[in-house]
Formats: C-alpha cells, structure tokens, sequence
C-alpha cells in the first residue's frame, strides 16, 4: 500500500535512545508540546480587591469624594447639577420615587415626607426629606445620591439640594430639607431614555467623620 515497499527495502537501523539520523523516534504523546501556560489573573484580581476596599473608605469617611468620583465617572446613576428651570414643559409626566437610607452608625431618623409624585418633565418640583437627630449630642451628616433607572441620571437635574452642603443637627433636633428638581426634556428623544416612565432618587445619609487629632494639632489647641 503506497509506501509499504519503501518501508521493506529500508530498514531502520536500531539506535540506542530511539534517535535515528539526529531526529526523535519516540511515541507522538511524549514529544515536546508547546507550553499553554494558564494566564495569571492574580494581579487584576488583586488590584479590583484593591479598589473595592478603597471606595469603601471613600463612602464611609468622605462622602463628598464619593460624590465627586460619580460625578467625573457618570457612575451609578449620579444627577446633574443645575442653576435654573428647564423653561420648557412637556405635556407627557414621569413618575419619581424618593428613597431615603441611613447608614451604620448614624443615629438619626431619614425619610422623605412624600414616597412618590407625578411631575411633567420639564417642571420644576420641589420636594421634602425629613431628618431627626435621635442621639443626645449634635451630629453633622452628609449625604450620597442617585438615580435609577442610571440612565435618567443625565436627565435629573437639581437645583437645590440638601446633598449639597452638610447637615449638623442638635440633639433631638428634627427638621425637612427640600430637593428641587426637573427632569430635562431631552429624555423623550433619547434612544434609551424615551422608555424611561419612573425614576427613583436614592439618598444615604452618613455621619461625617472629623479627621483624627494628632499631638501637633492639639499641642496648637492648647
């Protein structure tokens, strides 16, 4: 069969080792195979552990860095800041849910007066968040916010907020911070934003941490 007479007529000599004429005469599976070394995700592992635990102190210890990371990343569904109306009013409405959280170690009571309404776009709004400071010593609090679905981020536009600045409350003290707001009308021509029909705003309220005494700073207090 095709190369049976050449085989006959040539016969291999025995070579110790299994090497005949310089070349290998060893089974396929034993021969040199390449190297596919697995890639080594260590390092990107490490490094998204790295980030996760840094934004975690970001949120805990300044809020107002957290902020300014969502407003630089478009992250999270963050809002836009405005200084006036919209001054045009659409016919269609928008449904938007108001959320409020308070996180770990803040003793205060958060909620917004009112759990949704029904606004035009294009309208400006104002609406109420309650606070109460439940504790026996004056708190100062800062909030984070966001919008969802994250989208309608770029089409929430505050003009007055409580998120701006932070809020220091007496011992017992209670009182209600407005949001004003509109939603920009550009949302009903937008590929994805046109199918948007509710919107919630997300507040969490933090304790705002007062950096650490060190020697120097209180040998300059004395």
């Amino acid at each position: 069969m095709g190369f049976g007479k050449d085989t006959e007529s040539k016969a291999s000599p025995s070579v110790e080792g299994g090497v005949e004429n310089g070349a290998a005469n060893v089974p396929f599976n034993s021969r040199s195979q390449p190297n596919h070394t697995q890639p080594n995700h260590t390092g990107v592992v490490t490094a998204l552990l790295g980030m996760i635990g840094l934004m975690t102190v970001v949120v805990i210890y300044s809020p107002e860095l957290y902020n300014l990371f969502c407003k630089v990343t478009g992250y999270g569904g963050t809002t836009q800041r405005a200084v006036a109306s919209s001054g045009v009013i659409l016919d269609r409405k928008i449904t938007v849910k108001f959320d409020a959280t308070i996180a770990k170690g803040l003793n205060w009571k958060f909620k917004p007066v009112q759990r949704s309404i029904d606004v035009h776009i294009g309208e400006t709004v104002v609406v109420n968040y309650m606070a109460k400071n439940l504790g026996k010593s004056p708190v100062v609090g800062s909030a984070i916010y966001n919008v969802t679905p994250e989208i309608a981020g770029s089409f929430f536009n505050k003009i007055e907020c409580f998120c701006f600045t932070e809020q220091k409350l007496e011992a017992g003290e209670e009182v209600e911070m407005p949001v004003s707001f509109y939603v920009d009308p550009e949302i009903v021509t937008d590929k994805s934003g046109k199918t948007v029909s509710e919107i919630t705003l997300s507040y969490v309220f933090f304790e705002k941490k007062t950096p650490l005494k060190t020697a120097s700073s209180v040998k300059a207090g004395e």
